[in-house]
């Protein structure tokens, strides 16, 4: 019987499966909805530190910058070691902008946006070949579910 339960649960469609889990983090597209484990900067050194130093990232996963209110954003590649797609979000989970293959070790400054309440930094490439472009949505517990166009379950 626990085999049963457990190929109930593999069957169940991704937006009834932890929709809504703090390390974790869902897009919705014209493409379906895609889930990444993520590890999550929310304070000023966090978010500093950042991904610096790493040789590498496992495909389904990132790093999500949440920031107390919406506000402009810039990132810089300083002592990151792989590209990444960066991915600036407003208050409502909305991509609003998706910088592609950003170069390791580079000093310029990735502009995301005036009013970015989000980031979430994925392996580069990984954002085209998914579909996340402006006007995806992202759902996360770390947004005000009353302002998230994708509200938790």
């Amino acid at each position: 019987m626990k085999w049963l339960a457990a190929l109930c649960l593999l069957a169940m469609p991704v937006q009834a499966m932890a929709a809504c889990r703090a390390d974790q983090v869902e897009f919705r597209n014209t493409g379906g909805v895609t889930r990444f484990s993520v590890e999550v900067a929310d304070d000023a050194a966090e978010r500093a530190q950042g991904l610096m130093y790493r040789e590498h990232m496992a495909a389904a996963s990132g790093m999500l910058f949440v920031y107390e209110r919406p506000q402009p954003a810039s990132f810089w590649m300083r002592n990151t070691f792989i590209p990444l797609d960066m991915i600036f979000m407003d208050e409502t989970g909305t991509v609003r902008h998706v910088h592609a293959n950003a170069r390791p070790k580079d000093d310029t400054p990735i502009h995301g946006g005036d009013s970015v309440l989000a980031v979430l930094e994925i392996n580069g490439g990984l954002a085209r070949r998914l579909g996340i472009a402006e006007g995806s949505v992202m759902r996360s517990s770390h947004l005000d579910q009353a302002k998230a166009a994708w509200t938790c379950e």
